[in-house]
């Protein structure tokens, strides 16, 4: 398409675009013609699913104010134009400019008005100096349109040379849309009417096509895709998209026409009509915008999609990225899947690469005491009842192991069994397996049953194997009772027939055995009786640091440091140096 087949388009769709009721003065944007209907246009009820949907093409500046650097009639101004009359004489033609008269006014409201060309409303800006013709017009369309043309409509001449600018963060900043002068070399250090290739598709280019004879009409205007050679394939063109994208445009005027024949002579510029055609962006999740606050417009967002522009998914809509809806595919946002135990989720993009851009939404805070990232296998401490669904938020149960029959509160996950000690069996470890007999110690509280000797005898199995507890706590009174008192870490072990010797790494020594002189280091010895040890009364662990409270009259050679089921093995607090100290300033008596 060439420069002045495209501008005649333009002008087109600007003059056809009035003949549709925009909605702007009743506070409604993207009325339909006819009657309403009920279907959503987002949504194909026949297939089922979603679809592509654009709010209506509207005239987004109609009945929004304009702001302009000048405007004439405060002080009222006279102003006189001189052309050919119809005798071919010069004549001059003289009006007044007055703010404060309602028929001689011209203020930026009449930009954005209905357009009526039986009774032409026009914006008149000062006269101007040869020196400084420079007039700004500024217009906020309220959020982010995607726009098609923008057109102004001169009383009665178009300006020699103007730039149409953008701007994508409402006024921050300021892009180049379109130049617009008979010099564009001279006036803007720019080529006349450049080429645009896939390579400069976002470039403003100058163009002196409104002084061609095709438009020495009041009008000009700026098709936002024309000659931009990826217009036939938008919907795979981010670069356009953005392109077409803006929330406020402004018009700088720059030259005052003057015409080689001097027939006409102005000096100021005066606009009937500013119109912006283009369609609210919602990136093809809405089919409508809704008023906002503070005079801003937002899309009605459909999708499962949010935000001023539907430019993101809405909360818990995670499970694969946000995309602009198409004509092949609506992109619709997917629920994460949290089978009913979370609310918040949130998208790992490399989860959706593995799974072949199926699936990229982890959960968040799963509830009913579920965990992972679809909340689909219960937390440690709890199993799943196979008789309930997933999503019923009962599925997990507490593993409820049994305090003393248990080795841990963590079963397994399927199951619900518990971890159970020697000789203990059942889900929650709660009774003694087959052979075994229940015990009074909460170390092993299942011991075998011994066997049947012969009639009338008496093994010493048939005794009772543990005590009832070996849970010990320090006394002055066993301090006393027992030959000695240390502060050692064990090593290693060995064991010897019924005995079990640990290597020990005596730190320090409270109370010496009276047959036997202790020494602090590592070259130490103390026994404790198999049948004790399995009972773990007491209980040693390799690289724990104990207190050790013992006697020394037995071990192979009758003067070993030995530790029973009546001795005491603690696992060391630093509290207990204060209380061993007081121990040894009083007197002990042993029988």
């Amino acid at each position: 398409m060439d420069v002045s087949t495209g501008m005649k388009l333009v002008v087109f769709l600007f003059s056809f675009s009035w003949r549709f009721p925009v909605g702007v003065e009743s506070g409604q944007l993207g009325w339909r013609l006819g009657q309403q209907s009920m279907h959503d246009p987002c949504y194909d009820d026949e297939k089922n699913k979603a679809v592509r949907c654009v709010p209506d093409f509207i005239n987004a500046a109609a009945g929004r104010e304009v702001v302009v650097s000048s405007t004439c009639g405060d002080p009222p101004n006279r102003f006189c134009a001189q052309s050919s009359g119809s005798n071919g004489e010069r004549e001059r033609n003289c009006f007044t400019c007055d703010a404060t008269h309602p028929r001689r006014r011209h203020p930026a409201e009449y930009l954005t008005d209905i357009n009526n060309p039986n009774n032409r409303t026009c914006w008149q800006s000062e006269l101007l100096q040869q020196s400084d013709q420079n007039v700004t017009l500024t217009l906020s369309l309220g959020k982010k349109f995607e726009l098609t043309y923008i057109a102004l409509e001169f009383c009665p001449v178009r300006p020699d040379s103007m730039i149409i600018y953008k701007s994508q963060d409402y006024g921050r900043s300021w892009l180049p849309y379109q130049y617009y002068s008979s010099t564009c070399r001279r006036m803007y250090n720019m080529p006349k009417n450049a080429v645009i290739t896939k390579m400069n598709e976002q470039e403003a280019i100058c163009t002196d096509a409104h002084e061609s004879e095709l438009f020495q009409g009041p009008r000009i205007g700026f098709g936002t895709l024309e000659g931009r050679p990826s217009a036939t394939e938008f919907d795979n063109s981010p670069v356009l998209q953005d392109w077409v994208t803006a929330t406020d445009i402004k018009v700088v005027f720059n030259k005052i026409h003057q015409s080689a024949e001097n027939d006409l002579d102005y000096s100021y510029y005066a606009v009937s009509d500013f119109s912006v055609g283009g369609r609210c962006k919602c990136n093809g999740h809405a089919s409508r915008c809704i008023p906002g606050d503070d005079n801003t417009l937002r899309c009605d967002c459909k999708h499962n999609t949010a935000g001023p522009e539907c430019e993101t998914c809405k909360p818990f809509h995670y499970d694969r990225p946000w995309a602009r809806a198409t004509s092949r595919d609506a992109n619709e946002c997917i629920p994460c899947n949290c089978n009913l135990h979370a609310r918040k989720c949130r998208f790992n993009m490399e989860l959706y690469q593995l799974s072949g851009r199926k699936s990229g939404g982890v959960c968040l805070k799963c509830r009913h005491n579920t965990a992972g990232r679809f909340c689909h296998y219960c937390k440690e401490g709890y199993y799943r009842d196979s008789t309930k669904d997933i999503t019923d938020k009962h599925v997990c149960q507490n593993c409820d192991c049994h305090n003393i029959g248990s080795l841990g509160t963590i079963c397994n996950q399927t199951t619900g069994q518990c971890p159970c000690k020697d000789g203990v069996t059942g889900l929650q470890c709660n009774r003694c397996a087959k052979g075994y007999q229940q015990s009074q110690s909460a170390i092993a509280p299942c011991i075998k049953i011994p066997p049947p000797g012969p009639p009338g005898s008496r093994t010493p199995d048939q005794e009772p194997s543990c005590p009832a507890s070996c849970r010990r706590r320090l006394s002055q009174s066993k301090f006393c009772d027992k030959a000695f008192a240390i502060q050692a870490q064990v090593l290693s072990r060995q064991k010897l027939h019924d005995v079990i010797k640990f290597q020990i790494d005596i730190k320090q020594v409270y109370k010496s055995s009276s047959r036997k002189r202790i020494r602090r280091g590592r070259n130490q010895y103390v026994y404790v009786p198999s049948r004790d040890l399995t009972c773990k009364c007491p209980k040693l662990r390799l690289q724990k640091t104990y207190l050790i409270i013992g006697d020394d009259n037995g071990g192979p050679n009758g003067n070993q440091l030995i530790v029973d089921k009546t001795g005491l093995a603690l696992k060391w607090r630093s509290q207990y140096t204060n209380k061993l100290r007081n121990y040894q300033r009083d007197r002990c008596s042993r029988n």
